[in-house]
């Protein structure tokens, strides 16, 4: 079939060899064999030809990155992710300027991360390097990467600290135009997508309207999900958990207005949170836990909008929680049963004696949101005495099966 422009078998349960005839399609605009069963080595024969989209991903292919992939010249975007590759990065990748997706994730490619990747690919959005063995220091020629929307380097051997200048980064900041009216879009006019052929001296005026076989795992709220078309267009993320790295949390990282995900976890880092973190109103997930942390935690979480996912856990932070309607209930929500048994037990021993609560409706406990207990006083009130008055039940229940059990000499 020499004259065929497109080849797509992906998610299916294709075995065997890539074959190397494939290298001899001239017109091959796009090629997608994710999702397989396919093994060996990635062909070697490639040659110049109009290939824009190239999709291995999710197969148990081993070897190298053959050099010859620099000969194609056109790729835009570029899927290996989830094989079992090893051996560094070719330089010759470099050849491939207008790639806009680099996709080389869960594979075992070691050696540090590419200076040239930041003055080669100006058009990149996704450049994700997660579990590999990467290691060495996170270049800063990666703050060039101006149309960045995606940034995961996450689970590597990465160590030194995290760049300021990542701060910078055009394409992960609101459009100023578009901040202006409470959007919050990603800076298109900053980081134009366009995926296709297009010229590494041009970049595109209008955001994408075919991502259709594109499709990047990103791991955001604690759940791996599978981002594809329009959410993979308005996804901003940046990811470096699980990996060496030290020093302070850049101030420069709360001028990306857009980020939706920022994930610096199980790394080294020390010193305190960067003070103004809420001015980062797009955040929907921010996990700094299992680092070296301390400080109180800045007044201006109160100023988060969006955020549902926060954990700050295994720190050294001292000091109250920031006061504000969202911060509180997020960081209430998920400890409520926790709560409700201290909050029981400290009544118990603490409170003082009060007069009874005059008799009420009785209120079925499973018809009580945990909302309604943040926010309504009166129902806090019935609530908790219901609680201590089935505490009472059990703590009678309890010391009186004792009793027995020492009377009959088995305590």
């Amino acid at each position: 079939m020499p004259q065929l422009e497109t080849l797509n078998l992906n998610n299916n349960l294709l075995s065997g060899l890539i074959p190397t005839s494939i290298c001899e399609m001239e017109f091959l605009y796009g090629l997608h064999l994710g999702r397989n069963e396919l093994v060996g080595e990635i062909p070697a024969c490639w040659k110049e030809s109009p290939l824009v989209n190239l999709d291995l991903s999710s197969n148990k292919l081993y070897g190298v990155i053959p050099n010859s992939l620099g000969n194609l010249i056109g790729l835009a975007s570029l899927h290996l992710n989830n094989n079992s590759l090893h051996g560094e990065i070719p330089v010759t990748l470099s050849y491939c300027k207008d790639l806009q997706i680099l996709d080389l994730g869960e594979n075992k490619i070691s050696g540090s991360v590419p200076h040239w990747i930041g003055p080669s690919f100006r058009l990149l959005q996704i450049l994700r390097l997660r579990e590999n063995m990467f290691n060495g220091s996170i270049p800063s020629q990666l703050c060039l990467l101006s149309a960045l929307q995606i940034l995961d380097m996450a689970v590597n051997n990465l160590t030194g600290p995290v760049p300021n200048c990542l701060g910078y980064m055009k394409g992960m900041k609101l459009n100023k135009s578009i901040d202006e009216g409470n959007s919050l879009s990603p800076a298109y006019a900053a980081a134009p997508p366009m995926l296709g052929p297009t010229s590494s001296n041009t970049i595109a005026a209008t955001p994408p309207t075919d991502w259709t076989q594109e499709h990047v795992e990103q791991v955001v709220k604690g759940m791996d999900l599978d981002y594809t078309t329009l959410d993979l267009q308005l996804m901003v993320n940046l990811d470096l958990s699980s990996n060496k790295l030290v020093g302070q949390i850049p101030g420069e990282l709360t001028l990306l207005s857009g980020l939706r995900g920022l994930n610096l976890s199980r790394n080294f880092l020390s010193g305190g949170i960067p003070t103004m973190i809420g001015d980062m109103r797009s955040l929907e997930s921010l996990d700094l836990s299992n680092n070296h942390l301390s400080g109180t935690i800045p007044q201006s979480f109160s100023a988060f909008i969006s955020l549902s996912k926060l954990n700050l856990s295994h720190n050294n932070f001292t000091g109250p929680i920031p006061k504000g309607n969202q911060i509180q209930t997020l960081m209430i929500l998920p400890f409520m049963p926790t709560i409700l048994y201290f909050v029981v037990i400290l009544y118990k021993r603490n409170a003082p004696k009060q007069r009874p609560l005059k008799r009420r409706k009785k209120l079925p406990i499973k018809k009580v949101s945990l909302k309604s207990l943040v926010y309504k006083k009166n129902w806090r009130r019935v609530y908790f005495n219901f609680v201590d008055h089935k505490a009472d039940m059990v703590y009678v229940i309890v010391a009186v099966k004792v009793a027995e059990l020492r009377r009959l000499g088995r305590v």
